[in-house]
């Protein structure tokens, strides 16, 4: 009768911790942190504070302890850049502008931004930048001279190389990224995916050494059509939404999903919610089962890895990233805020 007690609590406790899971969002409360009269698509989380990176030479951080914001604005010569690219490391804060000349800053001195990169040409134009440790990172832009853009750091930041198109796939013509929320790259472990205007994702398993090219069913007809922006949950199991923005309420072929680490793509909810959108996260700790997909189009939601979403909130935003679970912040015109999932 004791071993059979025993095994009765040890079979409840685990029936108890089946059934707790992570309960479907029904709602999402909104609260904003800061207004300016910015456009702001690059936000980064570091620790407790909030980083971001706008248009008129816009960056600063917000305290989400206590709401503090700092800004500042960055001045090349004449330039106000316009940064849709922000990253960081364990110890400095990167920012990266759009179109020529494209001007990559980190953490300097006395807190003053240091000049790193710089590149001019008719066709620069940087989307997108991340970090797969605190020594590696990787940047990426638009076509130039034959092949999409990726410059590497080895160094922590201090400096930057670019991949000659000798190394890189053979793209698409004209190929690109849509620098509307800095979610074009993802990198995990030693891997980095890249999602470009072509619907094509750019796979290298070793940090930029070596890479691959893959297809995805994303509708790229038009120029305003592609990949605007892709997640992942772990190396295998991966998301790209996007559409094209200048037809909004348009949901066919917008959103694919990966399980084999990209090398194949499935179109999920065709021709269903959720429309255009410009960012989309897994939702922490939902074994991929998660996620959230926004843009000025408003907040959707899907707790079955894309299968079926429902619509949380007409709000616009175009970026977003989360802190836990159920807290999320997003940015966009004018604003950052704070999301509450319930």
């Amino acid at each position: 009768m004791r071993y059979f007690v025993i095994l009765a609590t040890f079979l409840l406790m685990l029936s108890c911790v089946k059934k707790k899971g992570h309960a479907p969002y029904t709602s999402v409360q909104i609260e904003t942190l800061y207004t300016d009269s910015l456009s702001i698509r690059a936000i980064e989380i570091m620790g407790n504070s909030l980083a971001f990176a706008a248009n008129k030479g816009a960056f600063g951080t917000i305290d989400l302890n206590n709401g503090k914001v700092r800004i500042n604005a960055q001045k090349q010569d004449s330039i106000l850049p316009e940064f849709r690219a922000v990253a960081h490391t364990s110890s400095d804060f990167f920012m990266l502008s759009v179109a020529s000349p494209a001007l990559l800053y980190k953490t300097g001195d006395y807190g003053k931004m240091e000049l790193v990169y710089m590149e001019e040409g008719s066709t620069v134009f940087y989307d997108a930048m991340t970090f797969w440790n605190d020594q590696e990172g990787i940047a990426m832009g638009d076509t130039v001279n034959g092949c999409i853009s990726i410059i590497i750091t080895r160094d922590g930041g201090n400096t930057w190389y670019k991949i000659p198109c000798s190394q890189l796939p053979q793209g698409t013509e004209g190929e690109g990224a849509f620098a509307a929320s800095n979610t074009n790259i993802k990198t995990i472990g030693d891997k980095a995916w890249i999602g470009t205007t072509s619907g094509s994702i750019y796979y290298s398993p070793d940090k930029g050494k070596t890479w691959e090219l893959f297809k995805t069913p994303i509708i790229k007809d038009e120029p305003t059509q592609g990949i605007y922006s892709i997640d992942f949950y772990d190396e295998n199991l991966g998301i790209a939404i996007g559409g094209d923005y200048t037809k909004p309420e348009n949901s066919i072929s917008n959103k694919a999903i990966t399980k084999d680490g990209g090398r194949t793509w499935n179109l999920i909810a065709d021709g269903q919610e959720p429309n255009y959108k410009s960012c989309i996260q897994f939702v922490p700790n939902t074994n991929g089962n998660g996620l959230v997909a926004l843009g000025f189009t408003g907040i959707s939601y899907s707790n079955d890895s894309g299968k079926n979403w429902s619509k949380l909130s007409d709000e616009s935003f175009y970026t977003l990233r989360f802190f836990n679970d159920s807290i999320a912040y997003a940015a966009g015109k004018n604003r950052i805020s704070k999301l509450i999932f319930k």
